[in-house]
């Protein structure tokens, strides 16, 4: 079995994300708790691993990388059985799944960030311009899963478990998945089909009774 260790705030969607992967692949992470609320990642020894002083961070005998959607790839093409379903090697496959991992980056999982996670720093969310972006984002989720049981193909894969982790974020908030039927559709079958979906809502729950004791402190 790998040594592998995960620096990461469980609650964070990144760090889910490959907690979930990690999983699929029967791997075992050793957890290493990095608490940005408290300026851990800035630590001299966790910015000699990481200069960018990001998490999660994973170190694999020595070779250290960051990124989830880099590290969530490079799991499943290092310790997945060849030919993964989560990421094959058929080009085009490939290129579907890149597409909706950089999805998730750039325009997805941004918007959420932008919009819901100010609540944890000022218990306020994010303005209407914010949330414009939240919704245009899911719109092209639904779009994506027009017809689709999965996300990029017909079968599981990593982009599935990446987005899961953002997506199951926003359950946290008052923010409607049925408005997006496809979202919601999909959303409730790869849930029950992606390996440690019950870590994932536990550690869900433990976010939420956090924020709410952020907003209390807030008030």
């Amino acid at each position: 079995m790998p040594n592998m260790d995960l620096y990461n705030m469980p609650m964070a969607p990144a760090s889910r994300a490959i907690q979930m992967i990690a999983k699929a692949l029967g791997l075992e992470l050793n957890s290493k708790f990095i608490n940005t609320m408290e300026g851990d990642q800035l630590k001299p020894e966790f910015v000699k691993i990481n200069p960018q002083h990001t998490i999660p961070t994973l170190v694999d005998n020595g070779f250290a990388i960051w990124e989830s959607r880099a590290i969530a790839v490079y799991l499943v093409e290092k310790y997945g059985k060849t030919d993964s379903p989560l990421y094959p090697k058929d080009p085009q496959k490939r290129a579907l799944i890149n597409q909706r991992l950089y999805f998730d980056m750039g325009t997805l999982f941004d918007a959420v960030a932008k919009y819901f996670f100010p609540l944890f720093r000022t218990g306020q969310l994010g303005d209407q311009e914010a949330l414009d972006k939240v919704n245009t984002a899911f719109g092209f989720l639904n779009t994506f899963l027009e017809g689709q049981d999965f996300l990029a193909g017909s079968q599981l894969t990593v982009a599935d478990i990446v987005i899961l982790a953002t997506v199951s974020t926003v359950t946290m908030f008052s923010f409607d998945l049925q408005k997006f039927p496809n979202v919601d559709r999909w959303y409730q079958n790869a849930s029950k089909v992606t390996p440690g979906w019950e870590e994932n809502l536990e550690t869900l729950k433990q976010a939420q009774k956090f924020l709410e004791e952020k907003i209390a402190e807030k008030k």
